[in-house]
């Protein structure tokens, strides 16, 4: 059995649409191997590069060439020369040093609960219980401690990421309106496409004279895959994209989720053709399309509920058991004609709702804890719960009605939002790297 080595985290965690990661080399092999050597007095290891107060180790780099060719050769990927291949697998662990520098001065720490969760997501994926995992792994050649380690760092790669950009992009309504009313007009623009592209990268501060450099670069570099050259393999031995390492592949992007400069370069070419190098704040990019798919126009019609409830919660002085008594007591007086809401108004501990009598409007599948979804489930129009309990305190829920709703309009919105975020994102992480890639020390060594 292959373990599946992409790591896939939560929602909570991870952005819809972003690069692949690639699996990071195996430090805790690195460090035993350099202890053993140090008890014999031998040299421990060489620096390949210094990244600000940091370092890139040979043995990290002899280990992610490893991996990422051995990747490479399964995926079918003719390899670029060994000493292209080596630059540009530095070049992401230089990355790679930069950001946890970056992450370690904000104070982000992963901690063994986030780490478990994956590891468990992980063992899922594959069929297995957390505690088959590092069996399974050690049958690859895979340490565990070394993998969990990696997966820490991937994570907190992520959370870095989710602070600096992805928070920081914001969608108006205005942005919304324009984009539906652009899909409206362009139904291609509902289809997927499968992309791959190659970025020669220009430093914000660049000269006339790198960016003519650049751009000569691009041109022949857009020359030779023209000519037949195997897209995949020029993108990882001269693309600057994170997804370089991955022959550039962007995989399936619905139209809307393409980065916003390519949306309108890849309507117009067809499967297999090439875009002319385009120049954008990052560099040069070179697009090519492998294929095109249609996708299916979403109609959501769910049935919702509408309720209403008042919420208590245990302190010092009420337990579990005064707190449902509490709640029973209240359930007997609506039963004998007092108002809910009026009740809900002085009594209910959710700030949310209290004032408005305990309304929780109308709501879809999904929407409410599960076990609260569970009590409600049952319940006919007006009808009371008993007193049940969620992780938020203890509740006594009243049914008002329940309906066929087409939820579409809003779906559409809520896509439409995602995927200019999702556009946004590609654009603003690539201007994030570049700049702390141009603002950071590194001398390479080897």
């Amino acid at each position: 059995m292959t373990i599946d080595m992409q790591r896939t985290f939560s929602s909570a965690l991870m952005q819809p649409a972003w690069v692949a990661v690639a699996v990071l080399a195996l430090p805790g092999q690195a460090s035993a191997q350099t202890r053993e050597l140090a008890t014999r007095g031998e040299l421990l290891d060489r620096v390949a590069a210094i990244v600000n107060d940091g370092v890139v180790l040979s043995s990290e780099l002899d280990a992610q060439v490893q991996v990422i060719g051995e990747r490479l050769r399964q995926q079918k990927l003719e390899l670029p020369p060994q000493n292209v291949l080596r630059q540009q697998v530095l070049e992401r662990l230089v990355l790679q040093e930069i950001q946890m520098q970056r992450a370690n001065r904000a104070g982000i720490k992963v901690s063994d609960e986030q780490v478990n969760s994956a590891l468990q997501d992980v063992a899922r994926r594959n069929g297995l219980t957390l505690s088959q995992l590092p069996d399974a792994l050690a049958q690859q050649g895979e340490d565990y401690a070394a993998y969990r380690e990696d997966l820490r760092r991937e994570i907190t790669l992520s959370l870095l990421r989710q602070r600096d950009v992805l928070q920081r992009i914001s969608v108006t309504p205005r942005e919304i309106d324009q984009f539906l009313e652009k899909q409206a007009k362009t139904p291609s623009e509902r289809s997927e496409y499968n992309v791959s592209h190659i970025l020669i990268a220009v430093a914000q501060e660049a000269s006339p004279a790198q960016l003519e450099q650049a751009g000569k670069r691009a041109t022949d570099v857009y020359q030779r895959a023209k000519a037949g050259e195997d897209f995949a393999k020029l993108a990882v031995a001269y693309s600057n994209s994170q997804t370089a390492l991955e022959g550039g592949a962007l995989g399936w992007r619905k139209g809307s989720e393409l980065p916003t400069f390519l949306t309108d370069v890849v309507a117009r070419l067809k499967p297999g053709e090439l875009s002319e190098p385009l120049r954008t704040p990052t560099g040069y990019h070179i697009v090519k399309l492998n294929e095109v798919r249609g996708a299916s126009d979403n109609k959501a019609v769910e049935d919702q509920v509408h309720v209403r409830h008042i919420l208590m919660k245990t302190n010092e002085l009420a337990d579990d058991a005064t707190v449902r008594g509490k709640l029973l007591a209240l359930r007997e007086r609506i039963l004998k004609g007092e108002d809910f809401a009026g009740l809900a108004q002085t009594s209910s501990a959710d700030p949310g709702s209290a004032a408005d009598g305990g309304d929780l409007g109308w709501s879809g599948p999904g929407t409410f804890a599960p076990e609260f979804e569970q009590a409600i489930a049952g319940l006919k129009d007006n009808e009371l719960s008993q007193p049940f309990h969620t992780q938020f305190g203890w509740h006594l829920v009243q049914v008002l009605g329940h309906r066929r709703f087409d939820n579409t309009d809003e779906l559409r919105r809520r896509q439409a939002m995602e995927a200019i975020r999702a556009s946004k994102a590609d654009e603003e992480t690539e201007l994030w790297l570049r700049r702390m890639r141009d603002e950071a020390f590194v001398e390479y060594k080897s």
